[in-house]
């Protein structure tokens, strides 16, 4: 029984063993007419990573394919001027030159003009290793030392909670405020305030003085129970304070009467003596024990 069953799978045929791959290294030297055979090892530091459309490309000179892998293993911000790449290469500026504009021409290179901060003109010089895809062109053409700074730059900074506002802000009531805040610090040096805080919580400090507090009150009332952890923003959690801690105004109190006048010293008109009186005449005693004296006609 010759006959196949047609519902079977098909197996996979077992390869001879003329089929099988040889070693690498017998490969290497088994190419017919004498062609190239790769020995390669897989990189794993140092390496730079270059299209067979840059290696192989049909228009290119030798010299701008060696240029543009010598370019884009570079690290960014080093020079690749003519100058630099004249240093660096046997061959002259002229043929450098040719050959860079050989990659501007195919995409491979983009060289713009631009003035720095301090007036001066400057070549920016663009790898690309895919020719049409200028990805972030923009932050690829700004000066190194703008983009680090822009890098750098914080975000905005939220606004500090409000705070109470004395009823009369006189200048040495801010003065004093300004005091207090300033003192901070050695209660705890985690309250450290730039002079922009410190303006901005001084109403606040104001406005408590104004309630017959004391400058030593008012810094322990901030100081006192604040958290164990790092303060992120200590501005905030004192303006907080300020606001939520408030004490009330402090009771009315009616003004002092005023001391009774005490008269002037006078003589007394019998005796000469000295007494206190509202108006000249006689002393208490005389107009107790004595007759008045009489006139002289």
């Amino acid at each position: 029984m010759d006959t196949q069953n047609p519902s079977v799978r098909p197996h996979a045929q077992t390869r001879g063993a003329g089929k099988n791959h040889p070693p690498r290294s017998a490969r290497a030297n088994t190419h017919p007419g004498g062609g190239i055979a790769h020995d390669n090892s897989r990189h794993t530091t140092r390496f730079t990573v270059i299209g067979n459309h840059l290696a192989q490309h049909p228009e290119l000179s030798g010299l701008a394919i060696g240029l543009a892998v010598h370019i884009q293993s570079l690290p960014a911000g080093a020079r690749a001027d003519i100058k630099t790449l004249a240093a660096r290469f046997p061959e002259g500026p002229t043929r450098i030159a040719a050959a860079l504009r050989e990659l501007e021409t195919h995409g491979y290179l983009r060289r713009t003009r631009e003035r720095t901060e301090n007036g001066r003109i400057v070549t920016r010089t663009v790898s690309c290793n895919q020719p049409g895809r200028h990805g972030d062109a923009v932050d690829e053409l700004k000066p190194p030392a703008r983009r680090a700074a822009e890098q750098r730059r914080e975000p905005p900074r939220r606004a500090l909670p409000a705070v109470p506002k004395p009823a009369y802000a006189s200048p040495a009531l801010l003065q004093t405020a300004i005091d207090v805040l300033s003192g901070l610090r050695r209660e705890d040096p985690r309250l450290l305030l730039s002079a922009t805080d410190a303006e901005h919580l001084a109403p606040g400090v104001a406005a408590w003085l104004e309630r017959d507090l004391t400058p030593t009150a008012v810094r322990q009332a901030l100081t006192h129970g604040l958290p164990p952890e790092d303060l992120r923003r200590p501005a905030a959690l004192l303006a907080h304070r300020l606001a939520a801690q408030l004490p009330p105004l402090p009771p009315y109190r009616a003004p002092d009467q005023p001391s009774p006048v005490r008269h002037p010293l006078r003589n007394c008109d019998s005796c000469d003596r000295a007494f206190r009186g509202p108006e000249p005449g006689r002393c208490g005693d005389c107009r107790k024990f004595r007759q008045p004296v009489p006139a002289f006609t």
